[in-house]
């Protein structure tokens, strides 16, 4: 890609936090092969990932803070202003990847001319679009009423600030029509859909499927895998489930799950690979504004099994590449995973439609948004 414009600008990537390598900070990766020379800001930072090095990285005064800079749940009250406090005057281009209080980043230091752009993965979905669940499933055990009286007391002073923060944003670049309507809804601001993407070179498609279902992702309350576990407990079809967070709600399934449930706990990148290739299904139960796992089921592939909510419209084609259920109920899913056992697939089909969410794809995309805009004068 040669974006002549771009590579004269002094461009400033700013993170929420950079702790583990999920799949927002995959996105960061992906903005960090376009631009090189790019520095980062983050709230706090205690990843040692390649994608790092060599790079100079900025933290907050919440890096400074024990306890509080390596659990993010609690620090989101001091997080807005721990990202306004970055002097940010010396940078042409502000490029924010968030869902949470990135976008608070150059709200005071700036110089005038700068465009901040944020590449927003949701407006924070503990303020706004999921507040009620997050405060019914908080997971701070038996600080949870101390918690909620907190969230209660201070929600709308939050939102005022999150609105605020939204304000100052330039441009908003959406990872999905979902979330383009919730900037909407939320901040009244108007947003460029650009999806993220999966490096398809990375993709070694296995041309058998076995006998198994796969499901994939952090053990938390919205991720649903209690939902898995309690259709698969009915059904007694054989299921994988991968996870790299060990949680009480992870300790409470895996006891709870019969002898056709596997846990895996941490697995690698090959054996990760090896299951979203093989699997005769992904199974997708969340209701997500992004998630680029099922993408790279389908790139695979593998067709997804999914919630007919989120972002799994705007990238599981019905009967094509994959099947709907409706609603989150034991009952639902069954009925979607008979309807899947009992239609033919095309593989080589499945695998298209997963390429056209490519790394590649976004990258370019990413460019041409940001030196269409960007001019200074």
């Amino acid at each position: 890609m040669d974006f002549l414009e771009l590579k004269h600008k002094r461009i400033a990537i700013v993170a929420d936090w950079l702790i583990d390598f999920g799949w927002a900070e995959l996105v960061i990766s992906h903005l960090l092969e376009i631009f090189p020379d790019a520095d980062i800001y983050t709230s706090v930072c205690f990843m040692n990932h390649p994608m790092l090095a060599g790079r100079k990285i900025y933290t907050s005064w919440l890096q400074k803070i024990p306890f509080l800079n390596r659990r993010h749940k609690l620090a989101g009250i001091l997080r807005p202003f721990a990202f306004r406090s970055f002097d940010l005057s010396q940078y042409d281009i502000i490029l924010s990847s968030s869902s949470a209080e990135s976008k608070h980043a150059g709200y005071i230091k700036r110089w005038t001319q700068t465009k901040h752009f944020c590449y927003c993965h949701t407006p924070i979905r503990y303020y706004w679009s999921h507040y009620e669940e997050y405060r019914n499933m908080m997971e701070f055990w038996f600080l949870n009423p101390i918690a909620r009286f907190m969230l209660d007391s201070l929600i709308q002073w939050l939102r005022r600030l999150d609105f605020e923060a939204a304000q100052k944003v330039d441009y908003f670049i959406a990872n999905s029509k979902n979330t383009a309507q919730r900037i909407w809804k939320y901040y009244k601001k108007e947003s460029e859909v650009i999806y993220p993407g999966v490096d398809k070179k990375k993709i070694v498609r296995l041309q058998e499927k076995w006998n198994f279902y796969l499901g994939l992702g952090r053990c938390i309350p919205y991720k649903k895998f209690d939902l898995l576990v309690d259709a698969f407990n009915t059904n007694g079809k054989q299921l994988i489930l991968c996870t790299a967070t060990d949680t009480p709600l992870f300790r409470e399934l895996k006891t709870k799950s019969k002898s056709n449930i596997e846990w895996r706990f941490q697995v690698s990148n090959k054996e990760k690979d090896t299951l979203m290739s093989t699997a005769k299904a992904f199974l997708f139960p969340p209701e997500e504004d992004f998630w680029l796992v099922p993408i790279e089921a389908m790139m695979n592939g593998t067709p997804v099994i999914a919630y007919k909510k989120g972002w799994a419209l705007e990238t599981v084609i019905e009967k094509k590449t994959g099947i709907f259920f409706n609603e989150q109920t034991t009952e639902s899913l069954n009925r979607a995973i008979e309807e899947f056992e009992n239609q033919k697939w095309n593989y080589d089909e499945i695998q298209k439609r997963g390429e056209e969410f490519s790394k590649e794809i976004f990258q370019r995309k990413i460019c041409e948004y940001l030196q269409n805009n960007s001019k200074l004068f």
